[in-house]
């Protein structure tokens, strides 16, 4: 009894060390560290011996997907907000980097209401067109998409970050930092760095596939709508013709992929060219009708059939495909029966009816499978044969020893030889 009393007490006055269990990706796995007793310490740190890897990331669109009302405006000084609502309702901005943004209300939760309760149809910000969607209008919308677009992401039971009821758990840092991929560095930092160095180096698909992806069925890739659902890139890379690739073989990481906010034009963050491997299909591509007219092989093989915010048409979203193989049938179906999951190649009205918009796959598929040639000069061959004799002039005089002289010089060669032989003997 005595020593369930005292131990009773030093529960109360001995500091308890309390373990928070972090957790990334759709799936909420648990974080890799390079140091089992390491904590994050932050981008900020990072910079200080990789101030080049930090600029990079800096243009990208990882550290903007959760901001405070003077970051988002800071990116973009002419973000709108849901009419009714004024910077002083918002707690957070949901992205506005790239594609959209959505709003956080004071309370946590994403607003989808009006002010007085009513369902709020114009609540996502769409910035390629400057157009307002709807998201969950009228519900009752939580947050909890820190385990990818936060850093340091926990879910423990009952928490709630800033203690605000609709956020269901926490961050340590917003946005996807260094240590989103390279695990908590504090031990890292304390060591003095080094590559490895009580840090995580992992380059393969696999870790970018924790985030980019949508639910835990890697051989399908959700799509509705008619289009592909956004953020699923490693399951269409690994379903959709070249599943031998990592992700960092075409990309660099730190750097950006597309157009946003900070990065106004320019793929820096791509590092590979497609002719770079299909060199023989980049040689019978060039001088080809697509090649002059300035078409691009991800026009063809990496076209925008996955949709983030907005689809331009019926057959083009916004956001590019990780989908490479093509189907040239006109019959192909580029989803399933019931449209939910991409059925892992592209078809014809997808590559080639988003620009032919007057013509049908029938049509494409007459020229689809030889169109990496199409309208290309083509050098012909003539077979080697024997040269015919060359005609010549009707001999003259003027030729040296040629005509006459000829003649005469053969008439009188056995004459001069005879008269040799006569002088020799």
């Amino acid at each position: 009894m005595r020593i369930s009393f005292i131990f009773a007490v030093l529960l109360l006055v001995l500091p308890v060390a309390y373990s928070v269990e972090y957790v990334i990706g759709d799936a909420k796995e648990p974080v890799e560290k390079g140091d089992p007793d390491a904590v994050y310490v932050g981008a900020e740190k990072c910079k200080m011996c990789h101030k080049d890897k930090y600029d990079d990331w800096k243009t990208s669109g990882h550290p903007y997907k959760l901001l405070t009302p003077e970051e988002a405006k800071a990116i973009r000084p002419d973000i709108p907000l849901p009419e009714g609502y004024t910077w002083d309702d918002i707690q957070y901005v949901i992205g506005g980097w790239g594609w959209k943004s959505r709003y956080i209300g004071k309370d946590g939760f994403i607003i989808t209401k009006t002010k007085d309760g009513q369902p709020l149809e114009k609540n996502q910000y769409n910035w390629q067109d400057g157009s307002w969607s709807s998201y969950h209008s009228g519900e009752n919308k939580t947050y909890n998409c820190q385990r990818c677009h936060n850093t340091g992401a926990a879910y423990e039971e009952g928490t709630h970050q800033d203690g605000l009821e609709g956020i269901e758990g926490t961050w340590e840092f917003r946005g996807v930092q260094c240590e989103a991929c390279h695990g908590p560095g504090s031990k890292h930092v304390e060591q003095g760095g080094g590559r490895g160095v009580a840090i995580v180096v992992d380059k393969s698909a696999e870790l970018c596939g924790k985030c980019h992806v949508r639910g835990d069925n890697m051989s399908a890739i959700p799509s509705k709508g008619g289009f592909i659902r956004h953020h699923e890139q490693y399951q269409e890379l690994k379903n959709g013709g070249m599943s031998a690739l990592d992700c960092t073989t075409c990309h660099d990481p730190h750097k950006a992929v597309h157009e946003g906010a900070t990065n106004p034009e320019g793929h820096p963050g791509i590092i590979k060219k497609c002719e770079d491997c299909h060199a023989e299909e980049s040689e019978e591509f060039i001088g080809s009708i697509m090649q002059k007219d300035g078409v691009t092989c991800t026009d063809c093989h990496m076209p925008k059939v996955t949709k983030s915010a907005i689809n331009v048409s019926d057959y083009e979203g916004d956001v590019n495909t990780h989908i490479f193989r093509i189907d040239t049938r006109a019959d192909a179906k580029m989803f399933t029966t019931d449209g939910k999951s991409a059925n892992g190649y592209l078809t014809l009205e997808y590559t080639c009816l988003k620009c032919h918009l007057d013509k049908d796959k029938t049509w494409a598929a007459k020229y689809a499978s030889e169109i990496h040639s199409f309208g290309k000069a083509v050098e012909i061959k003539t077979p080697a044969t024997t040269a015919a004799p060359a005609t010549t002039p009707a001999p003259t005089a003027k030729g040296g020893i040629c005509g006459p002289t000829a003649v005469l010089l053969a008439a009188l060669l056995p004459l001069g030889i005879m008269y040799w032989l006569r002088r020799r003997g």
